[in-house]
This record gives structure tokens, C-alpha cells and sequence, in this order.
């Protein structure tokens, strides 16, 4: 079986393709750097680096873009907050997103370009545009975007300009032609602090927020290129503002396989700064550990809805622990994957259509209870292979096991529970596996005619 991608731009699973045989061209939309990093930002960092991760495991050479967005009207505001420079901003949180990134095994990208970098290309893109017929200057000082010039706009969002219209505010907003337009390059304002302005052609000013993917995709990876990735609160309006600037531009296709990662909801409302409702990826390892948040992640499709809570996350760590427990019970052997193997085949099957990882990681549960069964050191090492595909079960099992480890009287009752429930129901490799993740953390358990106990190990 091929790779199949789902792509947003046509609405259904294609065969993948790359433009170039062997050589993968990715963008990735990355973070606004005014604040740490949130889960939602976690989630859509994980899902493209699995992406990566199975394209490279596929044979494929993968050039790999994501950008940092570090001039922004919440950067300015946030550095004059701090009273500190927008670069001392930026530079200290893009330091802090590497930590946490590094910290859940996210690799980093093969380019990271921050947008400040690249505002000639940006202002060429510009030019291009007004050349085209597609931008105009405003007595403002602005450059917009003229929409409606753009046949194409709406091709990805599939809305046409009229619903789109219909959402906007009737009045036609200061400056516009048209209140879909939208801004390229922004005049420059009164006291505004150093590192917010660049002198152009059209005076001294910074550039809108779509602009700079454009510039950044383009430049580093051609003016057409494999696939666009983001969050899908990214699909309208910056990518769909971003194919009409670049082809507007260029005549080409920008992306030919655009792909979008669901969100991450708590109490069924995406989690977001604006909104308040989010947890940063800082809280969250403060009671959890990097391993257990990135399978919460990873265990979930890429583009179906994530649901945050604490309750989740414990489900995921003793998941996890099931996994860890089996290759602590048998030293994995070093292993090649041999992807005719009946459950290699299987995780590959599942890879190979968009990314399942839920199919991929059920098959790492199969492939932990025939290591409980068996006790092969060859199962083990598969399990440790094909889990290291998403970034998983490559820490010391021990170590991993014994992290964290502390149980209350509550937590023990709830795993003898479960113990109970899977030898009622005939799932002794279950039953033992949670006697050992119970032993590894230090809990001893005892089977009599009136029950289970536990006594600590001492």
C-alpha cells in the first residue's frame, strides 16, 4: 500500500506523490513567540513531527520547514508590557519553546526561520502582487490585498466569496476596498518601539501575518512545494490568504497536499491564549511526564478532536506503563524492522493511511501481550522499533517505570480493580501486566480466597 494523505484542498485521501521522487518538501506553520507554549501548540508540533518522522522511516529525504513568527502586533504589545526590546522577547521565548519541544522529543526542524529574516522577500512578494494587478496602496500608507481579484480565493476553505462576505462586517472597514481585503505590509504607526518598523517602497512599516509564510515557504522550499501543514484554525483565513499571495504572486501552485491537525478542546471549546482555557506545556510536565503527554498526543488521529483533562492524561500514563512494563520484563533485542512481518505490516498498513496512529499504536499493545506471553526478545525489540516511529518506548524501562512512581491507597485499590476485572474476563496477560507495573513501582500484591492486598516492597 501507498502512503495516502487526506488533503483539505480536495477534500479526500490522496496517493502521495512527492513533486521530486525520493525528496520530500515540507512547511509547517509554527508559533507567534510572545508567550510559552500551550498543549494545542504541543499537539500540532507532535503531529507533523510523526509525519516527518514515518516519511523519513519510509526511505524518503525530508527538508523540513517550520517558522517562527517574531514580529507581530502581540509580540510589540507584550515586549512594551515588559519593557523590553522585541528581540530580548522573542529570543528568550524561542529558547523556552525549544525547551519544551526538546523535552517531548519533538525534533527540530531543518529550518526554523524567523520571519524578521526574510522581510526583502516579503516586500518582492509585494511587488509582484501590485504588479499583477492583486495589491493596493491606501491613503494610510497600507498595501491590501485585493481578494476578489483573486479567482481562486475560497479553494480551501471551500466557501465561496459571498459566504465569506456574509461573515464579515457589512461596513467596509477603513482603508479597504472590500472588507475581505487584507493587509500585506502595514504603515508603520506613531511610537511604536525599534525592531517593529523597515523602510520599503511604501514607506517605513512591518508586514501583515500572512505575508511572511509566503515569503519564508517560497524561499526555502520553491515556489511550488509538497505539503502545507498547520492547525486547522490556520485553514481560514492565513492559508487560504497565503495561496492567494503566493500564486497570485507566482502563477504556481503554493502546496499540493495541504494537511491540518484537529484541535485540543476542554470542555468542548478549543483551548487557546484568547480564550484562556489552555494549559502550557510547562504546567502539564509539572504532574505528568514527557513520554506520557506525548503518547496522549500521538495515540489520537492527527486531524480528529483532542480532549484535554487530567483523567486522560492518567488513562494515558498507565497505558503507557503497560507498554514499559513489557519491554522491562524482556530485554528487547536490537532489531531491524522487517516490514513483512505480520504486525509490522499491520503498523505500516496503518501509517501508510494518513498517519493512523491509533491503528499504529494498537498494534504496539498486541505486540507488548505476545511479550508477555512468550517472553521473545525479538517481539520486545520490534515493540522498541516500532514504537521509536512516534517517538515512543526508547527510555529505560526501569527508569521510565520507576519515575514518578508514587502511588496513593486510592490509585492502588483502582489498578487491583482492573486487575480483577481482566481475570474475570480471561485477560491474564493483562492481569500480570498490571501485578508487574504495580511491582515496578514498588506496590507488592497478594491473592488469598478473600481477596488481593498489597503490601509496599521494603
Amino acid at each position: 500500500m501507498s502512503l495516502r494523505i487526506y488533503n483539505t484542498l480536495s477534500r479526500a485521501l490522496e496517493d502521495f506523490s512527492p513533486l521530486e521522487p525520493g525528496h520530500v518538501r515540507m512547511y509547517v506553520c509554527g508559533i507567534t513567540v510572545y508567550d510559552l507554549c500551550h498543549v494545542g501548540h504541543a499537539r500540532s508540533m507532535m503531529a507533523f513531527d510523526v509525519v516527518q518522522r514515518w516519511l523519513r522511516v519510509s526511505g524518503l529525504a525530508v527538508t523540513y520547514v517550520r517558522n517562527i513568527t517574531d514580529i507581530e502586533d502581540k509580540i510589540i504589545r507584550r515586549a512594551v508590557e515588559n519593557g523590553e526590546t522585541i528581540r530580548a522577547l522573542t529570543d528568550r521565548m524561542i529558547a523556552e519553546m525549544y525547551r519544551d519541544t526538546d523535552a517531548l522529543g519533538i525534533a527540530r526542524p531543518d529550518h526554523d526561520p524567523r520571519a524578521t529574516d526574510y522581510v526583502p522577500q516579503m516586500l518582492d512578494i509585494v511587488r509582484r502582487l501590485e504588479d499583477n494587478g492583486l495589491a493596493y496602496r491606501t491613503a494610510g500608507g497600507d498595501v491590501n490585498y485585493a481578494v476578489r481579484k483573486f479567482p481562486g480565493y475560497g479553494k480551501l476553505s471551500g466557501k465561496s466569496l459571498d459566504e465569506l462576505h456574509a461573515g464579515e462586517r457589512v461596513a467596509v472597514l477603513e482603508g479597504k476596498d472590500d472588507p475581505l481585503d487584507f493587509v500585506l505590509w502595514k504603515a508603520a504607526k506613531e511610537g511604536e518601539p525599534e525592531g517593529a518598523r523597515w523602510d520599503s517602497a511604501y514607506g517605513k512599516g512591518r508586514p501583515g501575518w500572512h505575508i511572511e509564510c509566503s515569503a519564508m515557504a517560497c524561499s526555502l522550499l520553491g515556489e511550488t512545494f509538497d505539503i502545507h501543514g498547520g492547525g486547522a484554525d490556520l485553514q481560514f483565513p492565513h492559508h487560504e490568504n497565503e495561496i492567494a499571495q503566493s500564486e497570485g504572486a507566482t502563477g504556481k501552485p503554493l502546496a499540493r497536499y495541504w494537511m491540518h491537525n484537529g484541535f485540543v478542546n476542554i470542555d468542548n471549546e478549543k483551548m487557546s491564549k484568547s480564550l484562556g482555557n489552555f494549559f502550557t506545556i510547562r504546567d502539564v510536565l509539572q504532574k505528568f511526564d514527557a513520554q506520557t503527554l506525548r503518547f496522549f498526543i500521538v495515540r489520537a488521529h492527527y486531524r480528529s478532536p483532542l480532549n484535554y483533562s487530567d483523567v486522560h492524561l492518567d488513562d494515558a500514563r498507565n497505558a503507557l506503563r503497560r507498554l514499559y512494563t513489557a519491554l522491562d520484563a524482556v530485554a528487547p533485542a536490537e532489531t531491524v524492522v522487517d516490514w513483512a512481518q505480520p504486525q509490522a505490516a499491520k503498523f505500516k498498513a496503518a501509517m501508510d493511511n494518513d498517519f493512523a496512529t491509533p491503528e499504529a499504536v494498537a498494534v504496539l499493545f498486541e505486540l507488548a501481550a505476545e511479550v508477555n506471553r512468550g517472553r521473545s526478545a525479538e517481539t520486545a525489540g520490534l515493540l522498541k522499533a516500532l514504537g521509536g516511529c512516534l517517538g515512543l518506548l526508547q527510555e529505560e524501562p526501569r527508569a521510565f517505570l520507576q519515575a514518578g512512581s508514587a502511588l496513593d491507597e486510592a490509585a492502588i485499590q483502582q489498578r487491583i480493580a482492573q486487575r480483577a476485572a481482566a481475570k474475570a474476563a480471561k485477560d491474564f496477560a493483562l492481569a500480570d501486566s498490571i501485578r508487574r507495573d504495580l511491582l515496578a513501582q514498588g506496590i507488592v500484591l497478594k491473592d488469598s480466597p478473600a481477596g488481593t492486598t498489597w503490601e509496599s516492597a521494603q
